[in-house]
C-alpha cells in the first residue's frame, strides 16, 4: 500500500524563531505517542522559515494526526508565532527508505528537491523515483529517503542525514547523477533544492523488503 504524507511550511513572525523552535521540540513527545506516524521531522528551511515533514500508512492515519494534539497545537499557535496560514501539501509517498534495524543517533541535516515532469512523462518520472530506491539503500549515511508526488502536481525527494558529510556524499552520488542524466528527457524543470536543518525527528524502522533497481 502506498504511504501518505504531509509537507508543512511555516513562515515565522520576526523575532519568534526561538519560540517556534521550542514549539516544534515540544511537539515531539506528542508525535511519539502516535503509533501510525511512521516518520516525523521538524525542519528549519532558513532564517524565518520552518516546516514539518511526516509520513503515515494511509489517509486515516494522516487525518488522525491532523485532528490530534499536534495539529490542534499548531492551530492554537498560528496567530502568535506565524506570519500567515501554514502552507500544507498532501503527498503520495511513491518509494521510501527507512532504517531496517536499530536507529542510532539523531539526524541533523536534510534535503528537499522538488521538480516537474515534462508533459506526458509523469509515469516515467514515477518509475524513475521508485527505481532509485535501490541506489539509496546502498548509501549507509542516508538515514531515510522518500520519493514524493505532491498535491501541486510536482514531484520531489526528501531525505535526512546524520551530518553535512553524509548529505554531501549523497549529493555527489548515484541518484543525483541519474537525475542529471534524465533531466532533459523526463523532467520539466531543474530541481528546486532546499538544504535543511533537522531540529527534531521521530523515525520508525521499516520492515526489510526487496527494492527495485534503476535501469542502466
Amino acid at each position: 500500500m502506498q504511504s501518505r504524507g504531509l509537507l508543512v511550511r511555516l513562515e515565522v513572525k520576526p523575532g519568534k524563531e526561538q519560540e517556534v523552535e521550542e514549539f516544534l521540540l515540544s511537539a515531539l513527545p506528542l508525535v511519539r505517542e502516535e503509533a501510525e506516524t511512521t516518520a516525523w521531522f521538524a525542519l528549519r528551511f532558513g532564517k524565518s522559515e520552518y516546516g514539518i515533514f511526516d509520513v503515515f500508512p494511509d489517509d486515516r492515519a494522516l487525518h488522525a494526526h491532523l485532528s490530534g494534539p499536534v495539529g490542534q497545537a499548531l492551530a492554537a499557535q498560528h496567530d502568535i508565532l506565524f506570519a500567515h496560514e501554514p502552507e500544507v501539501h498532501s503527498i503520495d509517498v511513491l518509494a521510501e527508505k527507512r532504517p531496517t534495524g536499530p536507529i542510532h543517533g539523531p539526524d541533523t541535516k536534510g534535503l528537499l528537491l522538488t521538480f516537474n515532469a515534462r508533459s506526458g512523462k509523469a509515469l516515467e518520472v514515477e518509475d524513475f523515483l521508485r527505481a532509485a530506491e535501490v541506489l539509496v539503500r546502498e548509501e549507509d549515511e542516508t538515514t531515510a529517503w522518500f520519493a514524493l508526488r505532491l498535491d501541486t502536481g510536482e514531484y520531489g525527494i526528501f531525505d535526512v542525514f546524520r551530518d553535512s558529510g553524509g548529505r554531501f556524499k549523497h549529493l555527489v552520488g548515484l541518484v543525483p547523477r541519474e537525475l542529471a542524466k534524465n533531466a532533459l528527457s523526463i523532467f520539466g524543470s531543474v530541481p528546486d533544492i532546499d538544504m535543511l536543518d533537522v531540529r527534531a525527528e521521530k523515525l520508525v524502522a521499516q520492515p526489510a523488503q526487496p527494492a527495485r533497481g534503476v535501469e542502466q
